[in-house]
C-alpha cells in the first residue's frame, strides 16, 4: 500500500536517510509553526516493541513538499507535542 504523502525521508545524526511514516502533523499558532510526528517505516513489525514516535517542527516550502524538518527545542513545546499525540492516540483507539 503506498501513500505517497504520508511519507518523509528523514537524515539522522549520522548522515543516512531514513524512510518515515508520518502519522499526524498540525500547526500551532501558539508557537507560530507547523509539526509533524513521525515513525521509522517497517517499525511496526517489531513484536511488542514501543514504537519510537519522532516529532519535529517544519517550515512548509513553496517548492517541494516536505519542506524543511527543524529540531524541537523547547520543553513548553514537547509538552504541547505529546498532549496533541495523547489525543490523537486516544481517538485513534475510540475509531476501531
Amino acid at each position: 500500500m503506498e501513500h505517497g504523502e504520508n511519507n518523509i525521508t528523514v537524515v539522522d545524526e549520522n548522515g543516512n536517510e531514513q524512510l518515515c511514516e508520518v502519522l499526524f502533523t498540525f500547526e500551532s499558532e501558539e508557537f507560530g509553526k507547523s509539526y509533524v510526528l513521525y515513525y521509522p517505516m517497517g517499525a511496526e513489525e517489531g513484536d511488542d516493541e514501543e514504537i519510537e514516535i519522532h516529532a519535529s517542527s517544519f517550515i512548509p516550502s513553496e517548492d517541494n513538499d516536505d519542506g524543511e524538518l527543524m529540531p524541537i527545542e523547547t520543553d513548553e513545546e514537547w509538552d504541547m507535542i505529546e498532549e496533541m499525540l495523547e489525543t490523537f492516540l486516544t481517538e485513534q483507539e475510540d475509531g476501531e
